[in-house]
């Protein structure tokens, strides 16, 4: 679902997957390897949308702004599920957490990371390495690398999964049952979350 809007026709890298199911209108710059998944919306009708080389948009994000904004997601960034960024800058290899609302005027310095569900109120600056939660969001502390190596990874799988799409994804039929018995190690597990990774101490 791609859309002209006035002069403005979306501009997608080759290398960049994005769903049909979602839809991307207007002023809008995709970079390399990036993914964007079903159901977000990307409206650039009133201003601009970049999004770098290497970043992902999940499913159901919205990503807007006012008249004259230009949204800008730096390369690497990773926007979780259902997260809304309207006129932000999301700094290079950011990890936005899921349902989390980022509003006007917001400045993420790179590598920060924000907590699932967290409220940043425009206007806000936060500086590089910014570990960030709540409503309204604060900074609780650094950053450590053993974080930005967890994201790292994680971002590296959404960053293969444009090439696999193509290669693997396919409209299909649902099976009425099982074909045999169900296998528990059928199921890749090709990443851990932070609380299985973090150092114990």
């Amino acid at each position: 679902m791609i859309y002209k809007f006035r002069q403005y026709i979306p501009v997608i890298h080759p290398s960049a997957f994005v769903h049909p199911q979602a839809a991307v209108t207007g002023n809008v710059i995709i970079g390399k390897h990036v993914y964007i998944g079903p159901g977000a919306a990307i409206r650039g009708d009133w201003g601009r949308i970049v999004i770098e080389d290497g970043c992902n948009v999940q499913e159901n994000c919205t990503i807007h702004m006012f008249p004259g904004v230009t949204v800008t997601l730096k390369q690497n960034a990773h926007i979780g599920h259902g997260a809304i960024i309207h006129g932000a800058t999301i700094g290079e290899n950011c990890l936005i957490g899921m349902n989390t609302v980022i509003m006007d005027n917001v400045v993420l310095g790179s590598e920060c990371i924000v907590g699932a569900l967290s409220f940043i109120k425009a206007d806000t600056i936060f500086e590089p390495r910014s570990l960030i939660v709540g409503n309204p969001a604060k900074k609780i502390k650094e950053v450590s690398d053993e974080m930005i190596q967890w994201k790292i990874e994680g971002t590296a799988l959404y960053q293969a999964l444009p090439e696999q799409m193509r290669l693997y994804w396919e409209p299909c039929n649902p099976l009425t049952e099982l074909p045999g018995a169900l296998d528990k190690n059928d199921i890749e597990k090709a990443y851990k979350t932070w609380n299985e990774t973090k150092p114990h101490k």
